[in-house]
């Protein structure tokens, strides 16, 4: 039986006496893509930030593969980060100095490997290519998030976190960008965690997890026991 990828147990979260979430317990294989939603305010980017130890929680534990993160610390969560996770931020978080072909090839640069040719590649894929030498500022913001797209797919993580990845853009653009998240963890086997609240993108999920302040619910599940249980 293949190992998850990643691995979640009764993670919570507080802010002073507020709870934020708690009881969440999930877990994804490797090549799988699963899309978290829930109510506005419930916690869904703050749990993205948690699985790619940016942010702390309270109880329960995180583990990629074989690596617990509970018990590092923010220095070696940074380098784990760095060649294991792509993260596709809300807000883009591009560079505004560097071009859009220095952005996406920003995490090659980092692990010292840079490769051109891929880079050119990627920015095909999201519908960028011949657009690499010009600033951010000169971009649209559904252009700026196809930059943070292939920015996470660039090194071609073994996890993929995507925070609202198609909120900004058109329908159109919007289903190539998920054709190119998808394609990603089919190809390279990453587990792919999207949280939104685009019905269109859950749609494309393997699974659908439904986050509340008390824990996390398999939508799924509860479709196949309701087409399952005899009348």
């Amino acid at each position: 039986m293949t190992a998850p990828a990643l691995q979640v147990s009764q993670l919570a979260k507080h802010y002073g006496d507020a709870t934020v979430f708690a009881h969440v317990t999930f877990s994804v294989a490797p090549g799988e893509f699963v899309a978290i939603v829930g109510d506005s305010g419930v916690g869904k980017s703050t749990l993205l930030n948690c699985l790619a130890g940016l942010d702390h929680w309270d109880a329960g534990r995180i583990t990629h593969s074989a690596v617990d993160l509970g018990p590092q610390s923010d220095t070696q969560r940074a380098l784990w980060r760095r060649a294991h996770v792509g993260f596709v931020f809300q807000a883009f978080h591009v560079l505004p100095h560097l071009s859009v072909a220095q952005n996406v090839a920003l995490p090659l640069m980092l692990l010292g490997r840079v490769d051109e040719t891929r880079v050119a590649r990627m920015l095909d894929a999201v519908g960028l290519l011949g657009l690499g030498e010009r600033l951010p500022q000169q971009l649209s913001g559904g252009q700026l998030q196809r930059v943070a797209i292939a920015r996470a797919l660039i090194h071609r993580p073994p996890l993929l976190l995507a925070d609202e990845p198609t909120g900004n853009l058109d329908p159109g653009t919007a289903a190539r960008v998920m054709d190119a998240l998808v394609a990603q963890t089919r190809e390279h086997g990453a587990a792919l965690v999207l949280v939104t609240h685009s019905e269109a993108a859950a749609a494309r999920a393997d699974r659908v997890l439904h986050l509340t302040a008390g824990g996390i619910r398999d939508d799924n599940a509860r479709s196949h026991a309701a087409r399952t249980t005899p009348l």
